[in-house]
């Protein structure tokens, strides 16, 4: 698994307890020793030791030094480690993209990328608020605009709509009305789901997680697993699938007239079981 570091310093709410979420996690899919957190914690100097430095003493404890695919401190570097990315074989998806940079404009910095012909997504970090910069983003083709300072978990929840974008769009070839219109539904999306009058908000994000497990659930199924009345369930469910969130299918195969299952958006759509 690749590694990314960005300087999200003065961005994220609770720097310190969001640095350290992402280290238990990144240790646990690498099915590293958990113990190692300490020392990924000791190695940030609680975000004030240079990055360069933090990258390089992670890299060191977990034996990454042949993993980084790039390593960009200015906007000019942004651009060239985007290009040798590429030719190299190696295209990178996404880049991470704050507006005020060292050498230039981080909006300069799209400008020049899509001039170059480089066709990489761009999510833009800043905590610029006003029209003419958000009008500028989206004129470069940026597939989403995040406002500093923002908690770890819109963060996370930002980039799983782009992993959803991408999902629904698919490596190459053709695609459908219904594709695309996932696709940019899922960018669209609400960072939290909120929770209209008559449904909990605590209950609401109880539901949305067990339906971004990645199983496709019935309304029966969620409320044995919440503790909820099937009607209820079903409630929330469609809800969520009003916002866009989550779609449902028919699931063929079961007695009687077909149920009707629930995945999150950017799932296979293709018949249940």
């Amino acid at each position: 698994m690749p590694l990314l570091f960005l300087d999200l310093d003065n961005t994220l709410v609770d720097r310190a307890a969001a640095y350290r979420l992402w280290a238990e996690g990144y240790l646990a899919e690498r099915g590293a020793d958990p113990a190692l957190i300490d020392e990924m914690v000791l190695a940030d100097g609680d975000g004030l030791r240079p990055k360069p430095e933090v990258q390089v003493a992670v890299q060191q404890l977990l034996g990454l030094d042949d993993e980084t695919a790039a390593t960009a401190v200015s906007g000019r570097t942004a651009v060239q480690a985007v290009q040798a990315a590429r030719r190299a074989g190696r295209p990178v998806d996404l880049v991470l993209l704050d507006v005020n940079l060292p050498d230039m404009s981080g909006l300069d910095v799209a400008r020049t990328l899509r001039a170059r012909g480089e066709t990489v997504d761009l999510l833009v970090i800043t905590a610029h608020r006003d029209v003419a910069t958000v009008r500028a983003a989206s004129t470069l083709g940026v597939v989403g605009y995040l406002i500093k300072p923002f908690t770890y978990a819109v963060f996370e929840e930002k980039l799983d709509a782009y992993r959803r974008y991408r999902s629904a769009l698919g490596a190459a070839g053709t695609v459908g009305q219904a594709e695309v219109d996932r696709a940019f539904a899922a960018l669209g999306a609400p960072t939290r789901p909120d929770a209209p009058k008559g449904l909990s908000p605590q209950t609401l994000e109880s539901v949305t997680a067990l339906i971004r497990g990645g199983e496709w659930l019935s309304a029966g199924e969620v409320a044995e697993r919440s503790t909820l009345s099937r009607v209820t369930a079903r409630r929330y469910l469609e809800h969520l699938t009003a916002r866009g969130l989550v779609q449902r299918r028919p699931r063929h195969g079961t007695p009687g007239r077909p149920e009707l299952e629930y995945g999150w958006a950017g799932q296979d759509v293709s018949p249940g079981r």
